[in-house]
């Protein structure tokens, strides 16, 4: 009896086995690494000639490299808003670029792309910049729990900063509470008006190590020699340096895939190279030739071989997908003068497209993407249209999870061509800039009318912003230098009346 029941049991056992190779097949591992401000012509595999990125070189040898792939926004807050949400961000008043102290603009009761992940069983982690809000008011203790946050949204680990580099405050938040704080000295943040006595950057640049560039608002309180948008006092023993914050961010995001080796995970880890203040670790100090922006985009190819090198030691590579964005495109001088200019070198970020961040042109939204999966995606490079807004309708198929009528409303499915199994991608696509929308369909791209100024001159950024419609075809004119609009009246009519039925479309 004891024979047969053993005998039965290894039976069992072995037909298991099979059936749990297959749903952890079905079950990959996600990681998506999103960076921040990195231009389609800032990698060594998009072209670059003066910098290399060997790790990212790898990664985009091994998997999939689009050449026409999209943040929705030419600013950070909204792409990042459209990647949660599956919702265009313009739809939703609020979803500018926010301050450090801002209130939680992610809805907690509608579908996100973390949340997604958990509800299917996955261990959701963020790591890294958040620059989504904290809170329901801009008024929130920062001594106490912050909440709701990013563990309210899908979440079940979040180690972030709030908002930026460059704004206070500058602290740590470990699921939903400052990472040491101190009750005998308070956080105290505000973007009206000076708080506290700690120094300026205004009023004392002399103590400044990093100095701010005149006119961008890099000048109030000073933390780690380098002045900041907004002021903030207290939490002096809660405060990172900038050189160590990246490799924090590392560590913590290594330790969640260590923690959940044996368990189906998400991470979104969310890198802030290389937008300023650009203070690399020193061993990348001086390293690309290309100024401290150069040397934070060594950074971040070196931080993405680490990641590669754990999955590897921990033999989960082969069933983990690795997607790699950025969250708009590229910006020189962005407040600091840190050599971005002076030693360009003949870098092009922006590689041939026309603008940049902030800009409805092509380089403000137009991004470097990579997904690899190893034994799922072939080597092979894309030139379909896709978005990162489409990623939770993508995944929510995959999952089989119909999603509601009223929630991700502007987010499609891409399977196929986020695989590599099809070159057909999106048919239309809006994109954002600072004031001005435009849409995609085909080769052709329209430039809504706009009144504001052509040029941001802080930055020395075209906008795309013209009284004038605006048409150009991408397939003969990636650049933008053509503004055809005149010799093509119907498909100006066609596309302004396109957009303008999607902008009236209620969700």
């Amino acid at each position: 009896m004891r024979f047969r029941n053993s005998f039965c049991f290894l039976i069992a056992l072995l037909w298991a086995i099979p059936c749990l190779a297959q749903k952890t097949a079905d079950r990959p591992n996600v990681i998506f690494i999103y960076v921040d401000d990195l231009g389609y012509g800032d990698l060594s595999c998009y072209g670059a000639t003066k910098i290399k990125t060997p790790h990212l070189d790898k990664l985009a040898n091994s998997g999939i490299r689009f050449t026409n792939a999209h943040a929705t926004s030419a600013t950070c807050t909204p792409s990042r808003y459209a990647l949660m949400t599956g919702q265009y961000p313009w739809r939703k008043s609020g979803t500018g670029i926010l301050p450090g102290d801002a209130a939680l603009i992610i809805p907690t009761d509608k579908i996100t792309l973390p949340a997604l992940f958990q509800q299917k069983g996955y261990r959701t982690g963020l790591v890294g910049k958040w620059h989504l809000g904290l809170g329901n008011a801009v008024q929130k203790n920062w001594n106490q729990k912050i909440t709701p946050g990013p563990n309210e949204v899908g979440f079940n680990y979040s180690f972030i900063f709030p908002a930026t580099a460059d704004r206070v405050p500058t602290v740590f938040v470990e699921n939903n509470y400052v990472v040491a704080r101190d009750s005998t000295d308070p956080i105290e943040v505000n973007y009206q008006s000076k708080i506290g006595t700690e120094p300026t950057g205004l009023e004392n640049p002399e103590l400044l190590k990093l100095q701010s560039s005149p006119n961008h608002g890099h000048n109030n309180t000073i933390v780690n020699g380098i002045g900041r948008i907004g002021y903030m006092s207290g939490g002096k023993l809660a405060r990172w340096t900038d050189e160590e914050m990246p490799l924090t961010f590392l560590a913590k995001a290594k330790e969640f895939i260590e923690s959940n080796k044996a368990h189906p995970f998400f991470l979104f880890y969310a890198l802030t190279e290389p937008h300023v203040p650009r203070m690399p670790s020193t061993m990348f100090r001086g390293k690309s030739g290309l100024g401290l922006r150069g040397d934070a985009i060594l950074q971040l190819d070196w931080t993405v071989g680490e990641i590669v090198s754990q999955l590897q030691n921990l033999g989960i590579a082969d069933n983990t997908m690795i997607i790699f964005s950025s969250d708009n495109g590229p910006v020189l001088d962005d407040g600091y003068q840190d050599g971005a200019v002076s030693q360009l070198n003949g870098h092009r970020p922006w590689w041939e497209l026309r603008g940049g961040k902030y800009s409805t042109f092509e380089a403000g939204t137009r991004v470097p993407m990579l997904i690899s999966w190893p034994g799922k995606i072939k080597a092979q490079v894309s030139d379909a249209m896709v978005s990162q807004i489409d990623f939770l309708a993508t995944f929510a198929q995959f999952f089989n999870k119909k999603l509601p009528s009223n929630e991700a409303p502007d987010s499609e499915d891409m399977w196929n061509p986020l695989l590599g199994k099809s070159t057909e991608g999106r048919k239309v696509l809006v994109k954002q800039g600072m004031n001005s929308l435009a849409i995609v369909k085909g080769e052709w791209k329209y430039i809504e009318p706009h009144a504001g100024p052509a040029v941001n001159k802080l930055v020395n950024i075209e906008l795309g912003n013209s009284s004038l419609p605006q048409l150009y075809n991408l397939k003969t004119d990636i650049s933008e230098k053509n503004n055809v609009a005149n010799q093509h009246l119907e498909v100006v009519k066609e596309l302004s009346e396109l957009l303008q039925r999607i902008k009236d479309k209620r969700n």
